[in-house]
């Protein structure tokens, strides 16, 4: 399947961050060719204060109220856990009031172009985010939203804009795109010729600065970094601060390799472990924040895709329990676990001394937690992890009943492939679509 990365494609689980990412706006440099005449010790006439905004706009006659900022402002911070200091909410608010503004545009846009969005379209898709996304009826989303303060029709709203915005895109850029065959012969045979060699699976957030605005979106990266080392969402923040073309899939370029990317995030990225983060970086046209997903070897069969049959054996201790009782208990449920013949036994040696036995059949090695992945796939089957627990979780071990190795990765098809460089095209021309879009509105600000 095309791994598509229009700008403003429906989301997943996140999908109330799935607006047009602007988070900075970028102030032209002057340069000899600049069509501007800028002085470069300026004095301001008046006293307006650049950090105060208005809190509603009309979009060519098309009202934003402080209403609708609010409640697509309380989406954001509910799927953050409501973890949002003043500041960062500030800063949050303008940043919807910029996303809603682009969302009417492409709205206003689509029915210009005779690409407009029917309601029953807008409705089988909320339908389908509350059920799949949220696991909750429409009827009970629609109180979880009135309970943190947005709407249904708020959320809705941003579907509409969501699937006008790709209707637009499919009728006036991707029939335009078209991409040789001898482009894509190329790159799979440069694909084939790495085999073994390390890809990355990399989440970007590229804030884009000029020499006059650099210190400033600098500052800005930080504190986006700060934030996510304080447990913020990634995928949020990509999608909300995020200039790249991959703000409307979090941040996710997918599986690439280093020399793809510009030297320096190359160079910070080859140090990095699943999880890490790096960052801010200075590349050219700005500052990206690098998030490492993941790594394995290019067209290689991965140890951690192998599907695993497991049998946890566990017991409980009492409330009250004290260490040494507890101890004794452990001591006493470890020499059990010794005796065990292999899986089919199991259920017999934990009916002694009253463990509990659950099977799971179906569950891939990176799915576990990684101190547990590298000790499973080590095992033979019949044997068990050594015991793992606390004394208000009880004590468990994991026994291997079978594993079912990975198939070695043959690579994305040529259909793939093509589909892959027709989206990064489609992507590239959205984002001008948009920037024209937002040049030729008349926005007033109330």
């Amino acid at each position: 399947m095309s791994r598509l990365k229009i700008t403003r494609t429906i989301g997943t689980a996140a999908l109330a961050f799935g607006m047009a990412a602007v988070a900075v706006t970028p102030v032209l440099a002057q340069g000899a060719n600049s069509p501007l005449n800028i002085p470069a010790n300026p004095v301001m006439f008046g006293k307006n204060d650049p950090n105060v905004r208005r809190a509603t706009a009309i979009i060519n006659g098309e009202i934003v109220t402080g209403t609708d900022v609010e409640q697509r402002l309380a989406l954001i911070v509910s799927a953050n856990g409501n973890k949002v200091d003043g500041e960062e909410l500030d800063r949050l608010r303008m940043q919807v009031l910029r996303n809603l503004i682009d969302e009417t545009l492409q709205i206003q846009e689509a029915k210009a172009a005779d690409t407009p969005v029917d309601d029953a379209q807008v409705d089988a898709t909320y339908d389908r985010v509350a059920t799949q996304n949220f696991g909750q009826s429409p009827e009970a989303m629609e109180k979880y939203l009135t309970r943190i303060g947005s709407s249904s029709a708020s959320l809705k709203r941003q579907i509409r804009g969501e699937l006008a915005w790709q209707n637009l895109l499919r009728r006036n850029v991707q029939p335009f795109v078209n991409v040789a065959e001898g482009e894509v012969t190329e790159m799979m045979q440069r694909l084939q010729a790495s085999k073994g060699t390390e890809e990355y699976r990399i989440g970007e957030i590229f804030l884009a600065a000029s020499d006059v605005n650099k210190t400033q979106v600098f500052a800005n990266a930080e504190k986006i970094v700060e934030q996510l080392k304080g447990g913020g969402s990634f995928v949020a923040y990509a999608r909300q601060y995020s200039e790249a073309s991959t703000a409307a899939v979090g941040g996710d370029l997918g599986w690439i390799r280093l020399a793809q990317l510009p030297p320096e995030l190359g160079a910070a990225a080859t140090g990095m472990a699943p999880g890490q983060l790096a960052g801010p970086i200075e590349i050219r046209g700005g500052f990206s924040i690098l998030y490492l997903i993941d790594k394995r070897q290019v067209l290689t069969a991965d140890p951690r895709d192998a599907l695993l049959s497991l049998k946890q054996i566990s017991i409980e201790f009492p409330k009250g329990l004290s260490n040494d009782a507890a101890g004794k208990k452990a001591a006493e449920f470890a020499a059990m676990v010794k005796t065990i013949k292999g899986c089919g036994d199991a259920e017999t040696q934990a009916t002694k001394i009253g463990a509990s036995v659950v099977a799971n059949d179906q569950i891939k090695a990176r799915d576990l937690p990684g101190a547990l992945q590298d000790t499973l796939l080590a095992l033979p089957v019949g044997q068990t992890t050594p015991p793992f627990g606390s004394i208000e979780e009880g004590v468990r071990v994991l026994m291997l009943c079978g594993r079912d190795d990975p198939q070695v990765a043959s690579g994305p098809s040529f259909d793939e492939l093509m589909s892959q460089i027709e989206d990064d095209r489609v992507n590239k021309r959205a984002q001008t679509y948009l920037r024209d879009l937002r040049r030729d509105a008349v926005i007033e600000y109330n």
